[in-house]
């Protein structure tokens, strides 16, 4: 089945009903290699941090600092779009993925930055690195060093293309610090992020990044496995002229990560939109943390605009119909499922108030029986847990029609306790403060 937000469906109420079910909980992936930071790269807030400073294997991602650095010799003037580089035996002999140059041939810096960016050449790094560094080894350092510079502190190159190499390390946090450094400070080379193919010794080369295609607004970066690392995937998208960063790392499959990272973005998008309108869902702190960006990033430049207006409205509808279905079926068990570690990192960081009961809601819906019949429901599993629960459904101020399914009249603990004992249960909950 094609992924649900390429299906448009539903209505501007489904939309304020998938705001509500962004705070769905659930319990984390067991996956120790998982890893994912969404940030604003606007305002450079960090709207999801899960294991975002846990050691981790960047694998191709690596690629985005050799191309930071090949940026750089362009602007500087040491290289040129058509400037030939040449090939080394050690740099042909690269494993794939490769572009299968031959040794004492050359290939154009345009052409490298190409086959860097979408078919993820590994002959074309060590090609890149030789040329700028000498060798891949010092060119490493140069990587590093420039990591250091940039504000990467926990990340180590040994190399210009992320094979494998147990000393090669980083994090979620320092791949969207360089993204945002690849998009800050080369916004004239961001372009080649969004192509999918190239031209070589006439032959169409074709890439990896489904995304490109799949996610509407999504415009770039980069891709890579290896078997340490799982797949990872580094994507920036645009959507009502705010961009957003994702860095997901340990996919189980290719599929599974471009899910979840589709699944980031939506709810990112949401949660900016909350933040616009003030919705009390916007007070609650999900991460912490900020990151450091020289300035505030262009929220247009670069990006690629949906095709018109009638492709965003169909993104909102098909985000409707994705979140109004996560009530009516069985999780699955893919990254981005009701297990997705997402929700365990929201389920910690409810938003509360000060002052007044509290309440615990469990759903919001289109028909107020259907939101009371969810509420008793949730009541009956708490009978032995938590004493005094009373069943409410609340109409949203904000949105005429949607009903808030909640129990209510609890103290501050109580309302921690029963969410706590529901989500054992495998309900979805949150804890809200009642008015």
């Amino acid at each position: 089945m094609p992924p649900a937000y390429r299906n448009p469906v539903g209505t501007l109420l489904g939309v304020l009903f998938g705001c509500l079910m962004l705070l769905s909980v659930g319990q984390v992936h067991a996956n120790p290699r998982y890893a994912a930071i969404v940030v604003d790269a606007e305002s450079g807030a960090v709207l999801h941090a899960a294991n975002a400073d846990a050691t981790r294997y960047p694998a191709s991602l690596t690629k985005m600092m050799t191309l930071y650095l090949l940026f750089e010799a362009l602007e500087d003037g040491g290289l040129t779009l058509d400037q030939p580089l040449p090939v080394s035996t050690y740099a042909a002999s690269k494993p794939a993925s490769k572009l299968y140059l031959k040794a004492g041939s050359t290939i154009p810096v345009e052409t490298a930055i190409e086959a860097l960016v979408i078919k993820s050449a590994n002959d074309v790094a060590v090609t890149v690195a030789e040329a700028l560094g000498g060798s891949d080894e010092h060119f490493a350092s140069m990587m590093t060093r420039k990591a250091r510079e940039l504000g990467m502190s926990d990340t180590v190159f040994r190399n210009p293309h992320g094979l494998p190499d147990a000393r090669q390390v980083t994090t979620a946090r320092d791949m969207a610090t360089l993204a945002l450094r690849v998009m800050k400070d080369f916004p004239q080379h961001y372009h080649y992020f969004s192509r999918t193919r190239f031209h070589w010794n006439g032959k169409t080369i074709t890439g990896h990044n489904r995304l490109l295609d799949d996610y509407p607004g999504a415009d770039g970066l980069k891709t890579g496995f290896i078997r340490a690392s799982g797949f990872n995937v580094a994507t920036s998208a645009v959507r009502h002229d705010r961009r957003i960063l994702t860095v997901v790392m340990g996919g189980f499959t290719a599929a599974s990560r471009d899910a979840h990272t589709a699944d980031l973005l939506d709810r990112g998008y949401l949660r900016l939109a909350m933040q616009r309108r003030g919705d009390w869902v916007a007070q609650a702190d999900l991460s912490g943390d900020r990151m450091a960006l020289p300035e505030p990033m262009p929220a247009t430049q670069p990006t690629r605009q949906l095709a018109s207006a009638e492709a965003d409205s169909s993104w909102s509808q098909a985000l409707a119909a994705r979140e109004a279905s996560s009530m009516l079926t069985e999780p699955d068990t893919e990254m981005g499922s009701a297990d997705d570690p997402i929700q365990a990192l929201l389920a910690r960081n409810d938003a509360t108030s000060s002052g007044g009961a509290w309440a615990v809601q469990v759903g919001a819906f289109s028909n107020a029986d259907q939101a009371r019949s969810l509420a008793a429901r949730a009541a009956d599993r708490l009978a032995s847990v938590v004493q005094g629960v009373r069943v409410a459904v609340a109409e949203a101020q904000d949105a005429p029609q949607l009903f808030r399914a909640r129990l209510v009249d609890l103290q501050e603990g109580d309302a921690h306790t029963a969410c706590r004992s529901l989500r054992q249960q495998g309900m979805d909950c949150m804890v809200v403060a009642h008015n």
